[in-house]
Formats: structure tokens, sequence, C-alpha cells
């Protein structure tokens, strides 16, 4: 495993933690899709661990898919520029946009650099 999928790999781990510990606090009619979700996240680290690769797609889409969800949600941008409740805002703020545009840096890193390992391997 290269640097860069080690650092998938770590911060995909830090988003299942923050979002285990944002579940209790979001609206419990959301509670099946918040498991879902970080069951996701918890299955793509186990695969970007393992060095499965194709998983550098489905982490560019559930890290966009976040984003753009955080963002669309009228409650979710309210409690982030309101900072209230304080927890509930720092929860999303970390999970939802800071840990999500480190994913999707370090996910094209690192698939940047499978591929150039991937075509030198090829080469020789």
């Amino acid at each position: 495993m290269n640097k860069m999928q080690k650092s998938a790999t770590i911060i995909l781990a830090a988003v299942s933690v923050v979002g285990v510990l944002g579940i209790p606090l979001g609206d419990p009619k959301f509670i099946p899709q918040a498991f879902l979700l970080e069951g996701c996240f918890i299955s793509l680290t186990v695969l970007t661990a393992k060095n499965y690769k194709h998983v550098y797609i489905p982490n560019f889409v559930i890290s966009g898919i976040v984003i753009v969800g955080n963002s669309s949600f009228y409650k979710h941008i309210e409690i982030m520029t309101t900072l209230h409740p304080l927890y509930n805002a720092l929860v999303l703020i970390t999970g939802g946009y800071v840990l999500q545009v480190l994913l999707l840096i370090t996910n094209y890193l690192a698939y940047r650099q499978h591929k150039r390992l991937t075509l030198s391997g090829r080469a020789n």
C-alpha cells in the first residue's frame, strides 16, 4: 500500500468515526439511512486498506454525494451557519466538508500514484 492510499484509509476511518458520533444527533427518521451511509464508509475503509484496485471510483462518488447532500439540506446549512447546536455543527463541518475534501484530494493522489506504478510495472 502506498503512502497516499494509507492517508486515504486513515481519512475514511476518521469519516466513519465522526459519522458514528453524529448519528445520535440527527433526525431519528433518518437513522436507517445514516447507518447505511456509515456502512458504506466502513466498507470503503476496509477495501482501501486491502488495496482493492477499483475502490477509487466509489470513494470519489460517495464523497461527492456527501458534500452535495450536506449543501442541499436547509437544516444542515442552518446548523452550520449558526453553529447551533455547536456539536452538530462541528460534526457536519468536519465530517461533511473538511474530511470529504481531504478524501477527494488523497484519493486522487492515491489513484494517480497507483496508475503511475501500474504503468511503470507494465513497462518493465
